[in-house]
Formats: structure tokens, C-alpha cells, sequence
């Protein structure tokens, strides 16, 4: 007789965690947005412009990226995107179709080579489980660099002197928590040339204007986005934790590379992510802004909303544009 698993909790659509640590992240969404979820096989012919293909970094350890390879006919060296998906921690992968569908895009506009990290997921692993993942990715870029090992695109075609750091959402938060560890180490031959945070979960324990009173999305509702993190950061700890609070914590000292800071003007969270860029200036640090205005978090993720609503498109091909006109100058 099958044992009865009880649930612990939910996040609607997404997540089901039962007593035992099990955890389901079937989609029980509308069915019509199951497609975003779903994988994209790597293929390693060029299919609008761009190639992809998933490998492990290392032979004996689970971490696998996935690489995406523009079809540029200059034979010069390639800027290299190291990308962290979003998903609070808690779900999402490098290879579902939402992210295929941005970063092959990226990948093509910005003239770039992507490589996106397949992060450990909370509450199984909680953080920094996913942050060890990504600077992992991070030093296997310099060692690739360094000649130390080989692969095949990156080592031919990518310039290690121009490496930028982006992430979506909770990857946001990684991209910052990933430039403030390479801070303080020596990334020669490897170069840090910006950092990209995209809609970054930045919040406090106190809910911000912009949590009260902005409306919830089909990508952001106060309900995922609190129980996300509850399951996502370290046990015991707060939405006050230095990896959603950067604000909190002194900026000052730290070598930290440009920034671009992307956020979108009916964004719950717009609120805490606009006082880490007034803590940031503060500090002295190089950031620049990007708001998309009249589009809520996550939106060019959004397949749907990009295909039938001219603002959210519009909003898409700004973001683009804006990320690959910063990839150029830096």
C-alpha cells in the first residue's frame, strides 16, 4: 500500500513540498503557460542565428551549464554572458524554454556567448547552494582563460577580458552576491566587465510601498515571492538576509565592476531595488539604470504577453537593446 504524503506547502502553479523533504514542481498552472516551462533540447546547428549545447564543467561533479553561440561571421573575439536564472531559489531551470527564448535573442543582438548555470534549487538546497553554483561557473571561465581546460566554443571564440555577470530575478540577487565574492579574489587572465541585474529580489522585512500597493503579475505575487524565499534563504533567517538585502550591508571598499540595473516601473519590489541603486551611487560604485515603464516583473519572460500585447514587446526590445548597448560600451 502507497504511503500518504502530506503537504508542508505550496506556491500555487509552481512547487508542492510534502513531509519527507519531497518536492513536486509539476506545473498545475493554466495549462496555455506550461509551455514556458518546458525544456529545450540543446542543438548544436545554428537554428535563428544561434547554437546551444549542455555540458558538465567538471567530469566528476553534477555542474552542468548550457552554452549559447551567436552565428557571427567577424571572426573576432565574443563578449561572454554568464547568466543565472530566477525562480526564487526554488524552481526553473537553465534550459526552459522562457530563458531559451530571451538569451537565444540576447545571444544574437548583443553579439555575445551565453552561459547560463543549471543552479541547485531550494528548499533541498537551500542558499548559498545556488551562489557556490554560479561562482563555480565563474572560476571554470578562468580556468578556461587560463588554458587550464578546454571547450571548444568558448576557448575559440570568447574574450575573457569582457565576462558580464546577468541573472533574472532571484538571479539578481546571485549576480550581485557573485560580484562581491570576486571582489576580493585575483581572476587573472579573466575579467569582470560589468554585472547585470535583472528585476533583482531586493526587499526588507518591512513591505515596501510598491508591495502594498503595485499590482501582482502571472511572474510576481507577494504570496511566491514571500514563500519562495522562506524556502530559499537559510533557515532561521529573514527577508532582511544580506542576499535579499543588499541595501543593509556597507558597500563601501568593495571593487565592485559597472553596473546595469534593470528594473521595471510596476514591479512589486521596485521600491527596495531603487534604494539599492541610491546605496550604490552612494557608495561611489559605477551603476546605470534601465526602467521599462508600464510592465511588471519578469515581463520578457512572457512569451505570451510578448506575441500579443505591443507594450510588453516594446518593453522586450528595449531591455534588449539597452543590455546589449551596455555589453558594447564595457
Amino acid at each position: 500500500m502507497a504511503t500518504q504524503r502530506t503537504i508542508v506547502d505550496q506556491v500555487s502553479g509552481w512547487l508542492t513540498v510534502y513531509d519527507g523533504g519531497f518536492v513536486d514542481r509539476t506545473w498545475t498552472g493554466p495549462p496555455q503557460f506550461k509551455f514556458m516551462s518546458d525544456p529545450v533540447p540543446p542543438h548544436h546547428n545554428f537554428i535563428n542565428g544561434v547554437a546551444t549545447h549542455d555540458l558538465f564543467t567538471h567530469p566528476d561533479a553534477d555542474h552542468r551549464i548550457r552554452v549559447y553561440l551567436p552565428e557571427i561571421t567577424d571572426y573576432g573575439k565574443l563578449p561572454i554572458i554568464l547568466h543565472f536564472h530566477g525562480g526564487g531559489f526554488c524552481i526553473s531551470q537553465a534550459d526552459w524554454f522562457m530563458y531559451y527564448n530571451t538569451y537565444t535573442r540576447l545571444a544574437r543582438e548583443a553579439g555575445a556567448i551565453v552561459v547560463s548555470t543549471y543552479l541547485r534549487l531550494a528548499p533541498e538546497h537551500r542558499v548559498p547552494a545556488a551562489i557556490d553554483d554560479a561562482y563555480s561557473t565563474l572560476l571554470w571561465l578562468q580556468d578556461l582563460a587560463d588554458e587550464k581546460v578546454h571547450e571548444p566554443w568558448l576557448s575559440s571564440k570568447g574574450d575573457f577580458n569582457r565576462v558580464f555577470l546577468i541573472g533574472d530575478s532571484s538571479g539578481g540577487n546571485i549576480v550581485h552576491q557573485v560580484a562581491k565574492k570576486a571582489a576580493g579574489e585575483n581572476l587573472h587572465p579573466l575579467t569582470l566587465a560589468g554585472a547585470i541585474p535583472i528585476h533583482p529580489g531586493f526587499l526588507r522585512s518591512v513591505k515596501s510601498k510598491s508591495e502594498l500597493e503595485k499590482p501582482e503579475s502571472p511572474f510576481l505575487t507577494l504570496d511566491m515571492l514571500y514563500k519562495f524565499l522562506m524556502l530559499g534563504l537559510p533557515v532561521g533567517s529573514t527577508r532582511d538576509h544580506p542576499i535579499t538585502c543588499p541595501m543593509g550591508e556597507s558597500l563601501k571598499g568593495l571593487d565592485l565592476p559597472p553596473y546595469l540595473l534593470c528594473v521595471a516601473e510596476e514591479d512589486l519590489v521596485i521600491d527596495t531595488e531603487m534604494e539599492f541603486y541610491e546605496e550604490m551611487k552612494k557608495a561611489g560604485k559605477k551603476i546605470e539604470l534601465l526602467v521599462s515603464n508600464g510592465v511588471g516583473h519578469s515581463f520578457y519572460l512572457n512569451k505570451i504577453a510578448i506575441d500579443v500585447d505591443p507594450k510588453t514587446s516594446e518593453g522586450t526590445h528595449k531591455l534588449i537593446q539597452g543590455i546589449s548597448d551596455f555589453i558594447r560600451n564595457h
